[in-house]
């Protein structure tokens, strides 16, 4: 196994300081290994995670050899020849596990940004106390957009939230954590093979959650209760101004509407396995509210704004992979994490196999249907 960094390196150098874990601790879980704790409807530090990891690789005795960089995989004769910046290895089958959080995704027109405004993604950001006095520029909505805007509006910086496509939910419905329903009632075990359009449902935005000790509810409502000012898509930049698009109340209506249609499936589930006697009643949220006069631009020139934060979401870099999978966006081609190169797989992608598969405890399922495959590969 070899690991750029350390065990779990990418919570150790790429996370915000008061990132927690979106799903409860009951669900940490790995082969032969849970939580074990006292709080098992808590969230996970950021240390706590790192600590669970380090445990799960000492206790199995994981073959890990850190500090090794992978620069290139290519294909030859009946396997591959991978570089390292330790030398070489040969190998008749591969497992590409490095994830699909490599690199923030930041638009075009951040070139357009003037030079004074001092620009962060969610690799550089670590806590408010880093940014420059005045106001913050937060563009994104999805989990890592809603925590950064809350922490950094707690702080004391005004903010603005550019909200685009995203995922409304509760952090708990009729008293258990929406996690837990999601796991209950079979949503997270859906397969790659039962959607209509996997493409799509494996690039849609995380769903608006905060893990904190109170598990409260995190969506653009709570952001305007705190004072944040919510604006459209950022669009464009023109003669210095930033562009937001209109259409507030028609994308927050959609994901109303998701939301809803979840929580009918939730309430069905329950109704249809006698499981309503051990949660409370059925709830339903107030719609989001749609600013009276959402503002369409913002002068970037103007002083309002000292920081963008581009919570704009991630993408993998297979610029190290000299094999022909990786399609014209920078994805890997793949059928469940079988790629169309023999003996390459894939794990912890979004979607891979099932709805669950970015999970800490949705990886087991995966790997042993993809090792499954693997072996008959070795064997035949």
């Amino acid at each position: 196994m070899l690991e750029r960094g350390e065990v779990a390196n990418s919570w150790r150098r790429e996370r915000w300081d008061s990132l927690r874990l979106l799903t409860p601790n009951g669900q940490s879980r790995l082969p032969g290994h849970h939580y074990d704790g006292p709080d098992p409807d808590g969230y996970m530090t950021m240390g706590e995670v790192i600590g669970f990891i380090d445990h799960f690789a000492a206790v199995t005795g994981a073959p890990v050899q850190t500090g090794t960089e992978v620069t290139s995989v290519r294909r030859v004769d009946d396997g591959y020849r991978v570089t390292t910046n330790h030398g070489e290895l040969r190998c008749r089958a591969l497992v590409i596990a490095s994830g699909a959080c490599n690199r923030p995704t930041v638009p075009a027109l951040h070139e357009a940004v003037p030079t004074t405004i001092e620009q962060l993604t969610p690799f550089t950001y670590r806590n408010p106390a880093q940014l420059p006095d005045g106001g913050v520029l937060v563009v994104g909505a999805s989990a890592t957009g809603v925590q950064l805007a809350a922490e950094i509006q707690r702080s004391g910086r005004p903010v603005i939230l550019s909200v685009g496509e995203h995922v409304r939910l509760p952090r708990t419905y009729r008293g258990r954590d929406v996690l837990w329903w999601m796991d209950s009632a079979g949503v997270w075990d859906q397969r790659h093979d039962e959607i209509d359009d996997l493409t799509r449902a494996r690039r849609l935005p995380s769903p608006q959650l905060v893990g904190t000790p109170e598990r409260s509810t995190l969506d653009l409502n709570a952001l305007s209760a705190l004072g944040v000012e919510l604006v459209g898509r950022w669009a464009a930049v023109r003669d210095g101004r930033a562009l937001f698009s209109g259409g507030l109340r028609n994308v927050f209506s959609l994901a109303d509407l998701k939301m809803e249609r979840l929580l009918d499936t939730f309430d069905g589930w329950a109704r249809r396995h006698d499981r309503d006697a051990e949660v409370g009643p059925p709830e339903r949220f107030a719609p989001t509210g749609v600013p009276a006069s959402a503002r369409l631009q913002l002068d970037l020139r103007g002083g309002e704004i000292s920081t963008i934060v581009w919570a704009t979401g991630f993408r993998p870099d297979y610029r190290w992979l000299d094999v022909p999978v990786v399609d014209a966006k920078g994805y890997l081609n793949h059928d469940g994490g079988v790629l169309d190169s023999p003996g390459l797989y894939a794990l912890g992608l979004p979607l891979l196999r099932r709805r669950k598969s970015t999970f800490i405890h949705g990886i087991e399922d995966d790997a042993r249907e993809v090792v499954g495959h693997l072996a008959q590969h070795l064997a035949g």
